[in-house]
């Protein structure tokens, strides 16, 4: 009887924590969006500079690796359909399957999950180290908001960058698919890029596009969050860190999940 109330007791308390952080990650996120558009018609500036700091960091900085991956996975989908396809003799379908594929799914997840890993743990292990030292209390002491000092420039770089980022993936991820389309199916390259323009429409690529900017607004809350609720010094910090990439990638996997029954249901 004892164990059971004791894990009644620990899935309540469990419970409870959830709904206190979606809370707080709620009114955490209202408050950066007041920042963001609401705060600069009433005075309050904006930080440019810093804004274009981190726009070079997360955005500028993260090309090389979002090329190759998407490159590769670009590969990796053409040679998994071509091998399905040429058993109906219809290897020109590879196109279809590849920038479709690409640009309304694998494009923006590809791109969200990579600066997840790179950038969103850092906005958490920088938030969370001034946190820690007591920054974030000076920046309070000298009538600073830490949330438009701190948050808003890396959420307005990562709503700009994340979609750039997504665009390159998308283009990239069909240029692998062109490469093995043309050296190993032996495919025109006139005939691959005619199919590919067909196989796309204009919903194709703004919803990945949509699906970019809210994943932005994901990582960039999440990992602020985690780096203002740091707890215990350098451990809290890696902690954080850790919790930060764990919750971003879950959430924009659902995030993502909601975006294609919301997009794509009547299909």
């Amino acid at each position: 009887m004892s164990n059971l109330k004791t894990t009644f007791g620990r899935s309540g308390r469990n419970l409870a924590f959830f709904f206190v952080h979606v809370a707080r990650i709620a009114h955490l996120t209202g408050q950066s969006l007041v920042w963001t558009f609401i705060a600069p018609f009433r005075g309050k500036k904006l930080r440019w500079g810093s804004t274009f700091v981190q726009m070079v960091r997360i955005g500028v900085e993260s090309v090389p690796i979002v090329s190759v991956i998407s490159f590769c996975v670009g590969l990796i989908i053409a040679m998994q359909a071509a091998y399905q396809l040429e058993q109906f003799g219809a290897t020109i379908y590879v196109a279809d399957l590849v920038s479709v594929t690409l640009c309304r799914e694998l494009g923006p997840l590809i791109t969200a999950i990579i600066v997840t890993g790179r950038s969103g743990s850092a906005i958490a292990a920088e938030i969370g180290t001034m946190k820690v030292s007591e920054e974030i209390d000076a920046l309070e002491t000298m009538a600073l908001n830490p949330i438009g000092f701190l948050v808003v420039p890396r959420l307005l770089a990562m709503m700009v960058v994340v979609p750039c980022l997504t665009v390159l993936s998308d283009f990239v991820g069909i240029a692998g698919g062109f490469v093995l389309a043309i050296t190993n199916l032996k495919l025109a390259f006139v005939a691959y890029f005619n199919q590919t323009a067909d196989a796309l429409a204009a919903k194709d690529f703004i919803t990945g596009l949509i699906k970019s900017f809210f994943f932005a607004i994901i990582i960039a809350q999440v990992g602020a969050y985690q780096g203002f609720n740091v707890r215990g010094g350098a451990e809290g910090v890696g902690k954080s860190t850790t919790t930060s990439v764990v919750v971003s990638i879950f959430l924009v996997i659902f995030a993502d999940l909601l975006f294609t029954m919301l997009f794509f249901s009547t299909l």
